[in-house]
């Protein structure tokens, strides 16, 4: 299971009913933060979820209401006498950026390690998440995530008897792991069946319509894309900005075949969102709007017998 939780909805400045962007996942004894805008900690306390077990930090870019929550994050996470470290992921920079903001939080009990993404398109695993980063088109560099949570085929446990696979070697094979034992190799093809359905989640603010989005989302459970202007004659505008339109989020949702799409990075100039909604959903009927502290759990799909 997956914990989802959208902890800021805005742009560019907080207001007092909205947080700046950021979103935090759990799974298996693991949090995983996308961006930490001002406000961030007040949204994590709001929602009752914990700092502790946040190990991976992935920032789309850094533009300060994606970043700028960062500092005190930190102070707070080292005054709870963290020691585990901490991964932080993001575009070209990062370490230079996050050594910056450390000015005032020079001091912490523990040890960041960096991942500087390079490519337009990157692919790695961190405690259980699987993370595909894409660039996306902002005006600096700019990328989303796309998270999975991978499912591996059904154990057969008739195939491990059928190829005398000792017992103890079972669980694993179950979780991927090559293995020797006098003379023999064990591989997990030889007793899983083809992978099964897991749980994908993806997350952008700050880009034009792109292919790479489209791709990266392709069959998401759920899209998490912004929705910077609502009103119509601000498309113009959206264009200048290199942001995106309610409609044009509904579009790319609808063309990446995602299971629901939550609008979020609004513009402190939006109120009565929800009246735009009607049209939006004409173009992807499962498009609703993100508010702050807005969480669903996503499970694994139930197998037919």
């Amino acid at each position: 299971m997956l914990d989802v939780c959208l902890l800021g909805t805005g742009g560019m400045m907080p207001l007092p009913y909205r947080w700046l962007t950021s979103m935090l996942l759990r799974y298996n004894g693991s949090s995983l933060l996308v961006d930490c805008g001002e406000g961030t900690q007040i949204a994590v306390k709001e929602k009752g979820w914990s700092f502790k077990p946040i190990d991976v930090i992935c920032f789309t870019h850094y533009h300060a209401d994606h970043i700028s929550g960062l500092p005190g994050l930190l102070l707070t996470m080292g005054n709870a006498e963290r020691s585990e470290p901490l991964t932080m992921v993001g575009p070209k920079g990062l370490e230079k950026v996050v050594g910056a903001l450390r000015m005032i939080a020079p001091e912490l009990p523990f040890e960041i390690k960096y991942m500087e993404l390079k490519n337009p398109q990157e692919d790695f695993e961190i405690n259980g998440y699987h993370i595909h980063a894409f660039r996306v088109n902002h005006n600096i560099t700019c990328y989303g995530y796309s998270i999975e949570i991978k499912r591996a085929g059904r154990f057969h446990v008739e195939w491990a008897k059928e190829k005398d696979i000792p017992q103890k070697f079972w669980s694993l094979l179950q979780h991927g792991q090559v293995i020797e034992y006098e003379g023999n190799y064990y591989t997990p093809d030889m007793v899983l069946g083809k992978p099964r359905k897991g749980i994908k989640v993806t997350y952008c603010t700050d880009t034009r319509p792109t292919e790479n989005l489209k791709n990266a989302a392709k069959n998401s459970d759920l899209l998490i894309c912004e929705g910077m202007y609502a009103e119509p004659e601000k498309l113009a505008k959206a264009k200048q900005y290199k942001h995106m339109t309610f409609y044009e989020a509904a579009e790319t949702a609808r063309d990446a075949k995602v299971g629901e799409l939550w609008l979020t990075h609004f513009s402190p100039s939006l109120v009565h969102g929800e009246s735009y909604m009607p049209k939006v959903q004409k173009i992807f009927a499962r498009a609703s709007l993100g508010f702050d502290g807005r969480s669903v759990e996503l499970d694994f799909e139930e197998e037919k017998p």
